[in-house]
């Protein structure tokens, strides 16, 4: 059975169904860029819009579901980042970001979601403007490449054509004229409708971590140990992980610090200790060529970069494992725990949660339950 956001699409439903649906009424936008009004007016538009494009009619009912979610939820964190700066003009910088967040949200603990589906959604939300401005990217060939391992480009075009045609503003030829040479870049990095391949995964690696570095460029794999860095929420199942691995890898565990030195987890002057002494571990068994398992949440991008670059500085490959159960299990887990986290900081964490991409790592593992 496909997956559904809801059965009923009708607008007013929708306002009844969902709070952050009402909340698009009192968001106005800039006048230049959308005569049409608030981001309610916008979104209306651009959902009828994308329901009569020929390329969405003919997609899959699933890849149609997904679509039409993103949409009404493309611009649901301009609530957010609104800021009105005189004179019509406004501005939301950092909404799409923060929308995918939201998205990610909503789409695990308020409508259960099949992972994949629910990733594909938040994506497609955090891109949605891409295709208009990847040209004026540092480097748009890998700001694409990016996105083409998590999204499908041609159901990102069909999204920002939307985008387009359901507004009103002067500048509708040029940015027409921008999502065309969004599709011909695609087209000529082969990633239009798929992913961009690469060789190895330490190729996918060298070539989003070397700011100048050359796409099918394929680096010879001479690692010294190989490193398993968890991420999950507190209570996913990262300890019953490391039960399934051979007993002989040493395990860094940020939480055993914590209580060895009877250290709360709030306590931040504390904490900043435990991670130095955690590093510290690592460097001793990375000058052995020992490889561990680094057990904490991890669930920033930012936290797990540092901790990457610090293993990349011995030669180790890296293997980010994500581990996820579904939200309700998750919370009865946690409310089971010998040391349970408060229900207030797990939803603080999800709310700010950042799962693992290709990206970051010469591998990355989903364990996701059902």
């Amino acid at each position: 059975m496909n997956w559904k956001l809801t059965d009923n699409k009708n607008w007013d439903s929708l306002e009844q169904q969902f709070r952050w649906v009402q909340d698009m009424n009192f968001v106005m936008q800039h006048h230049l860029h959308h005569e049409e009004g608030s981001v309610a007016v916008h979104t209306r538009m651009v959902l009828e819009t994308l329901q009569q494009q020929p390329e969405y009619r003919a997609l899959p009912a699933q890849e149609q579901e997904i679509l039409w979610t993103a949409a009404l939820l493309h611009d649901v964190e301009k609530r957010s980042t609104s800021v009105d700066e005189g004179n019509g003009i406004i501005t939301s910088k950092g909404h799409a970001r923060r929308g995918e967040y939201t998205a990610r949200t909503i789409l695990y603990r308020d409508i259960p979601t099949p992972f994949h589906i629910r990733e594909n959604i938040a994506a497609l939300v955090r891109y949605h403007g891409l295709p208009v401005w990847i040209m004026e990217r540092e480097n748009p060939v890998k700001k694409l490449c990016e996105a083409s391992l998590r999204v499908d480009t041609r159901l990102l075009k069909m999204l920002a054509v939307a985008d387009i045609q359901g507004r009103i503003c002067k500048d509708k030829p040029a940015l027409m004229e921008a999502s065309e040479l969004f599709e011909m870049l695609c087209r000529e990095q082969d990633c239009w409708g798929k992913a961009r391949s690469f060789a190895t995964g330490h190729a996918r690696f060298q070539y989003f971590q070397a700011e100048d570095g050359y796409i099918d460029y394929i680096p010879h794999d001479n690692f010294r140990c190989e490193v398993i860095l968890l991420s999950g929420l507190p209570g996913m199942g990262k300890d019953h992980y490391i039960r399934t691995l051979p007993q002989n890898i040493p395990v860094i565990s940020l939480d055993d610090i914590r209580r060895k030195h009877k250290v709360s987890p709030t306590d931040k002057a504390a904490n900043g200790r435990v991670v130095q002494e955690a590093k510290e571990t690592a460097r001793n068994y990375l000058r052995k060529q020992q490889g561990f398992v680094w057990n904490a949440t991890n669930t920033s991008k930012q936290i797990r970069s540092q901790l990457i670059d610090l293993f990349l500085t011995y030669g180790a490959k890296v293997k980010i494992v994500y581990i996820e159960k579904p939200y309700a299990v998750w919370r009865k887990q946690n409310r089971e725990r010998e040391f349970m986290v408060p229900e207030a900081v797990l939803d603080a964490m999800l709310d700010r949660l950042e799962t693992p991409q290709l990206t970051e790592a010469h591998e990355v593992m989903y364990l996701i339950s059902k």
